[in-house]
């Protein structure tokens, strides 16, 4: 069960950060459910790395956590964009 609830979270998140980096037209479900996993994960990496009192590692819902998720999302759009996997609109 908890696989399906990180594929459906992933899929908001993705789907939500491809909304905020204006590449919702050009991502897909498949696409919004990568990179809101990856995304995620990257996010409280980076927020455990050099942000340890922010970061929560209880594994429990917070807002706190879904907006690192979400930014970790963004950032990782930005480097799709970057290396030129999605396009600028």
């Amino acid at each position: 069960m908890g696989l399906i609830i990180n594929i459906v979270v992933g899929a908001v998140i993705g789907w939500l950060a491809s909304i905020i980096a204006r590449t919702n037209n050009q991502m897909g479900c498949l696409w919004n459910i990568v990179v809101g996993v990856l995304g995620a994960a990257l996010g409280h990496w980076i927020a455990q790395r050099f942000f340890a009192s922010v970061a929560s590692s209880t594994g429990a819902f917070s807002i706190r956590s879904l907006l690192i998720s979400i930014g970790g999302a963004v950032l990782l759009i930005l480097i799709l964009r970057t290396i030129g996997i999605l396009k600028h609109d």
